[in-house]
């Protein structure tokens, strides 16, 4: 009966185990989405709106609504024959008023605008991805940061469970020594020598724990996790088989050419004829027909339409120039991108010879290891027949701590170095 609750409980401890590690692939995501860099991404996509906005927006009816009044010393009139003959007929005739008003609105409509509001959306699109992808740049940083950190904490860890392991050795020599000293078989100063090696392997303990929470703390405020009790994995050590790098700098370059192709189209759509509808309206004094208004100073209203084209000219003299200097800027942008690659590949290759290396320097620490191992064991037996001293055990121990942690530090080495690869390779 009790072995469905010993299953249920060991199952909810394994639970709570694999609840208390983290990953570094973990890490890195939540460090990307931690980042104060990730919120500008929303302040993009809405300045891309608004912009595209405005941009369509320019097809709306453009209306200026005004008022003015004006006093003029001279105002056109009739001439004074003709004046006569009209005045003998009874009418009188008073001319234009010097004092002249009106109140009206002029409107417009574009209906061809060259292309201008195309290559506009075409250029905002462009730019927003040019944004979008120095953006990516930035934050993919962030990436290497944590994994120096995450791999930092690794090599601290190794540090700290050697020196305990030290610990428990000097430990177990030292009560061994203590025994014989009682019996007469050791010296006070071989205790000594064995007790100040404890201590001492106790402060570079205090010392590692302290370095590895201050990583732990760092990280922790990149990824907004607590990390306290949290068991860091050790990442997988597989290298990458496809080298050709995928960096966001280089989408960064693609970006930065497209919106260079956008401004070309913008530079043709400036040459051409804009043709657009317009209207002009107002209600004052003089009205459109000046005789009537002559003849009565009563304000009318007055409309007027038609259609204009209008083609800057201008825009041609500096078309060739525009079209050279997005063209020049976009070879400065392939040079650019090349020197990225050159470099990249140049890295890549280093960090494969670096891998290499410490493969072939990894063959051998088991190895290395066990034979401090055996050493030790025999300086133990030495010492417990009067053989050797404290100093020459405590040599021996040393050895071995040294062995062991270079082969720890190895693996983690070979592990950042592929880590470094594939950041190098964003694989």
């Amino acid at each position: 009966m009790l072995k469905p609750y010993l299953l249920l409980a060991l199952s909810l401890f394994a639970g709570i185990r694999l609840s208390a590690q983290v990953t570094l692939e973990e890490c890195v995501t939540l460090a990307q989405d931690n980042y104060p860099l990730i919120q500008k991404y929303d302040l993009l996509k809405q300045t891309k709106e608004v912009n595209l906005s405005d941009i369509n927006k320019s097809w709306l009816p453009q209306i200026n609504v005004y008022g003015q009044g004006t006093v003029q010393n001279e105002t056109p009139s009739f001439p004074e024959s003709l004046a006569g003959i009209i005045s003998q007929t009874g009418a009188t005739i008073s001319g234009l008023n010097e004092w002249q008003y009106k109140v009206g609105a002029d409107i417009s409509q574009n209906i061809w605008d060259g292309g201008t509001s195309k290559t506009k959306r075409k250029i905002e699109h462009a730019e927003d991805a040019e944004r979008q992808a120095a953006m990516d740049v930035q934050l993919y940083a962030i990436r290497e940061r944590v994994e120096d950190l995450y791999f930092g904490i690794l090599l601290m860890d190794e540090q700290i469970e050697q020196t305990r392991n030290m610990q428990a050795l000097l430990q177990s020599n030292l009560d061994k020594l203590r025994s014989m000293q009682k019996n007469g078989t050791a010296m006070q100063s071989d205790v000594d020598m064995v007790e100040a090696q404890y201590l001492s392997t106790n402060q570079q303990l205090i010392q590692a724990e302290s370095a590895s929470g201050s990583y732990r703390k760092v990280l922790e405020l990149f990824t907004g996790k607590s990390l306290a009790g949290q068991e860091l994995l050790k990442p997988d050590a597989s290298i990458p088989q496809d080298l050709k790098p995928d960096r966001p700098e280089l989408r960064q370059f693609e970006a930065q050419l497209l919106a260079n192709e956008a401004k070309n189209a913008s530079i043709t759509a400036s040459t051409m004829p804009k043709i657009g509808l317009f209207a002009q309206a107002y209600y004052g004094y003089p009205g459109f027909d000046y005789f009537e208004s002559m003849m009565n100073r009563d304000p009318s209203f007055n409309i007027l339409a038609g259609v204009k084209v209008s083609w800057n000219i201008g825009a041609f003299y500096h078309k060739k120039n525009d079209k050279r200097k997005l063209r020049l800027a976009s070879d400065n942008i392939i040079v650019e991108r090349d020197i990225f690659l050159f470099n990249t590949n140049l890295k890549t290759r280093s960090q494969l010879d670096r891998i290499d290396e410490l493969k072939a320097v990894m063959k051998e620490n088991d190895r290395i290891v066990q034979l401090r191992e055996n050493v030790r064991k025999a300086a133990e037996s030495q010492l417990d027949n009067g053989i050797i001293d404290a100093t020459a055990l405590l040599s021996k121990l040393t050895d071995e701590k040294q062995a062991r942690l270079n082969a720890s530090y190895h693996e983690i080495q070979l592990l950042q170095n592929i880590y470094q690869l594939k950041y190098t390779l964003n694989k």
